[in-house]
């Protein structure tokens, strides 16, 4: 058997199960693992889940106070490094800490807690705790601490100091920010008001230094008992809203929590906006808080205690008189209700006209007035209104006022007045809301009315137009690129052809052309508003860079988009801006505000009674704007030697030509335009050269210069201001004043002016009259906004026909057309 032994058996090869003996198949221990790999690794998730994020903690803070009664308030309560606070405030803790021991949603969470005050009533006691609680328990404390004052009042006497009996306890999440305002001790000020006199206090380093970064600055501001406390900004000046989170709180309580909250300031306001608050109780909180940017000035502040008032509202009679909501133009304290019951003679019928009307709370939906309101005859009224009346069908009426614990405003001025109820305006037109106005205002074009309601079914003069909705407007409003009637249907007749586009001067081009890189217009009013901007052949209406290629932009200079490739039009930019952001509230009337427009000039001859005679525009540091005709030799009187002027600049009132924020500076030179005419007024310019540069302030600023291709269209507002007289007949104001007016087509201004108008002059009114500018206002800026809130120089107060005259609207120098001539002589 070819030398193999007996007994020796070959297995045949397919046989695998016979060849040789084998564990588990290989797929089989493969899965078995992956399962095992895949319970330890989910088990493992869920243990990091349980403890890791599950039971992760979160650091939750509140803040609040607690009421306690049956104890006297002394003044060393108010010294949180005395003994006696130190004791009162180891009670207070451990009270607190019992009562957040029998609450199992609160007690097992608390990790500290500090009493930063005290003040009066019997006693308040200001507190803040930190709390360590899981993710899934925050809602549960959140929930427990808000009903914390609800806790049973045995229960809250029951702690360790039986001597200590707490009424009530308030509890409210905090901000981290506040928390550490509290505990930095090293930007913490207290501050006593003292009897008849007014206590000042300033951001550290003002005015020398602006704040520091990351500040956290409390001041914690009180009156004696049965006071309140009146807190006033003089000096306001932060970083700008929208640039960084710098800001100003005011607490009615001396824990700085949001239910207290009586405003929110930043950004920079005029020193004649109202800023001043009146406190509920006898203290008040001031916390400014800034982040890692921008420093500025701060602020300066000033309180005084006053005795509170004890009645709010009450009854008013007779046939006429005045209410105002609590302290007003400062603003009304929180926690308020006043009722007013008014009564004019039985025959006479009664009506409530609110002249003044301020009760804003930014971001609150105002249809059912949730919060401060104003109610007369079941209807609430809040928000910020124009001046509106309401009307009884008697001779009384009621009216409730109720403000909240947070956020308080101006509040309102009211006057009630008795009338027949058949004639309500004797000898006037009474609007559907209730409000007279002159006879002459009905259908005049214009709506006095607050509702239209004097507009409403005129019978339209030959001098009017008939709009869709039946108002009536004046012929000359007609095609004139504004939507006067409100329905447009003054300007529908004028429009182009369906899919077509109308150019500004009237053309009508196929939609196809717009945007496509030509002038088809011959304008270029079609390449003007385009998505992007084109390099386009130069031509009068196109912007010139510095590169002599021109972009089919209109008006692109300094508005904050690089449109030239050499970055030329934004280029030069300082100027236009005016460092006031905030707009002051005034009660009738037009006047200016203080650095509202820093670009005004006042100019004075010498030996004059009267002083002010021109107005003018700063352009630079050293170089104004103004008209010719103010500089032409009159009664024998050189006004061209600019020895005889002066210039003051950051002047707001001419009895206050000393201020220290006014600046003072002689004429060097003045160059009139060499083609002025002083019978047509054509060319009606010059610029004036200052001994010495001026500084620039918040006060003083330039007013931007626009380029010769820039636009202001028909129908565009603008804004005008001077000293001018207020009446044709009338005397110069003290005080600057303003009016917004709107460019008007050239070609009907040349027909409401017996075609006197040339190309370097524009016009710019109302032309129902009543806002102009007069005598004195010559040679004063008229100033248009454009783009990013910047001002630019659009013309000057020239010449017209009259003052505020009906179909007589002002007529202006162009800036536009003397734009080279002015760089030319100036260099700007």
């Amino acid at each position: 058997m070819n030398g193999l032994e007996e007994g020796v058996e070959f297995l045949p090869v397919m046989n695998a199960e016979k060849l040789e003996k084998r564990g588990p198949k290989r797929w089989v221990v493969v899965l078995a693992v992956l399962s095992v790999c895949f319970i330890f690794s989910l088990l493992v998730g869920f243990l990091v889940w349980h403890f890791k994020y599950r039971n992760a903690s979160v650091q939750k803070l509140y803040n609040g106070h607690l009421r306690l009664t049956g104890s006297r308030f002394i003044d060393a309560y108010e010294n949180s490094t005395s003994s006696e606070f130190a004791i009162l405030a180891r009670k207070v803790k451990k009270t607190l800490t019992d009562i957040y021991k029998n609450n199992p949603n609160v007690g097992p969470f608390h990790k500290e807690t500090v009493i930063s005050a005290f003040s009066e009533g019997s006693i308040i006691a200001y507190y803040w705790s930190e709390f360590s609680v899981p993710k899934y328990k925050v809602d549960a404390l959140d929930k427990a601490l808000a009903n914390i004052q609800a806790s049973n009042q045995a229960t809250i006497h029951r702690g360790r100091n039986p001597d200590l009996k707490v009424e009530s306890v308030v509890a409210f999440p905090s901000d981290p920010d506040i928390v550490k305002a509290s505990r930095d001790n090293s930007c913490r000020y207290a501050l006593h008001a003292k009897a008849g006199e007014v206590t000042s206090f300033t951001t550290p380093g003002f005015p020398n230094s602006p704040y520091s970064s990351n500040a956290h600055c409390m001041w914690a501001l009180r009156a004696d008992a049965d006071s309140v406390i009146s807190l006033t900004f003089t000096t306001f000046e932060v970083e700008p809203c929208d640039l960084g989170n710098d800001f100003v709180k005011v607490y009615d309580s001396l824990s700085p929590g949001e239910p207290h909250e009586l405003v929110r300031l930043c950004g920079s306001y005029t020193p004649s906006y109202n800023l001043t608050f009146i406190s509920s109780k006898n203290v008040l909180l001031v916390m400014l808080s800034t982040d890692a940017k921008g420093r500025y000035p701060g602020f300066k502040a000033e309180f005084f205690q006053m005795p509170k008032q004890q009645l709010c509202g009450g009854v008013l009679l007779g046939t006429s008189g005045n209410f105002t909501t609590p302290y007003y133009p400062g603003h009304y304290p929180p926690s308020i209700d006043c009722k007013w019951d008014i009564e004019v003679p039985k025959h006479k019928n009664v009506k409530v006209r609110f002249n003044e009307f301020f009760l804003v709370e930014e971001g609150l939906q105002l249809s059912s007035c949730p919060k401060d309101y104003v109610e007369v005859n079941s209807v609430k009224y809040c928000g910020s209104r124009d001046r509106f009346v309401v009307k009884s069908q008697t001779n009384k009426i009621t009216v409730r006022f109720h403000s909240d614990r947070s956020l308080v405003d101006t509040g309102f001025w009211a006057e009630y007045l008795s009338y027949d109820s058949g004639d309500p305006c004797p000898g006037k037109f009474t609007c559907q809301t209730g409000r007279c106005i002159e006879k002459k205002l009905r259908c005049d074009g214009w709506l006095d009315c607050s509702d239209g309601s004097d507009e409403k079914g005129c019978n339209c003069t030959e001098t009017q137009f008939r709009c869709h909705n039946g108002w009536c407007k004046s012929n000359f409003w007609v095609c004139d690129g504004v939507n006067d009637c409100g329905d447009n249907s003054d300007e529908q007749q004028c429009n182009c052809p369906a899919g077509n586009f109308k150019c500004s001067n009237g053309k009508c081009i196929p939609e196809s052309q717009k945007c496509n890189g030509k002038d088809d217009c011959g304008d270029g009013s079609d390449e003007g508003k385009c998505d992007s901007v084109v390099t386009v052949p130069c031509q009068g209406h196109t912007y010139k860079c510095r590169n002599a290629l021109c972009v089919s932009k209109t008006n692109p200079e300094c508005d904050g988009v690089q449109d030239c490739s050499d970055n030329s039009d934004e280029d030069n930019c300082n100027c236009g801006k005016r460092l006031f952001v905030k707009k002051s509230r005034i009660v009738g009337g037009e006047q200016a505000e203080v650095g509202e427009w820093p670009w005004q000039v006042s100019l004075h001859a010498k030996d004059e009674d009267n002083g002010h005679l021109c107005g003018a525009s700063l352009i630079s540091e050293t170089w104004l704007v103004s008209a010719a005709h103010c500089f032409q030799q009159q009664n024998f009187v050189r006004y061209y030697d600019p020895k005889l002027w002066t210039a003051f600049l950051g002047l707001h009132d001419q009895r206050e030509l000393s201020d220290s924020k006014v600046q003072r500076r002689n004429v060097k030179r003045i160059i009139a335009h060499p083609s002025f005419n002083d019978y047509t007024y054509d060319y009606d310019i010059a610029v004036l050269e200052l001994d010495n540069p001026v500084s620039f302030t918040k006060e003083i600023q330039p007013v931007c210069l626009p380029d010769a291709s820039h636009e202001f269209p028909a129908g565009k507002e603008i804004w005008v201001t001077g000293w001018g007289a207020t009446q044709e007949t009338g005397s110069g104001a003290s005080i600057l004043q303003k009016a917004k007016i709107r460019v008007i087509n050239q070609t009907m201004c040349n027909s409401l002016l017996d075609n006197q108008m040339t190309p370097r002059m524009m016009c710019v009114g109302v032309l129902t009259g009543g806002i102009d500018a007069c005598q004195g206002d010559s040679g004063g800026p008229l100033t248009s906004i454009e783009e990013n809130d910047r001002m630019f120089l659009a013309g000057v107060v020239s010449w017209g026909d009259g003052c505020a005259r009906r179909n007589k609207p002002g007529v202006y120098t162009r800036v536009t057309q003397l734009r080279n001539w002015i760089k030319e002589k100036t260099g700007v």
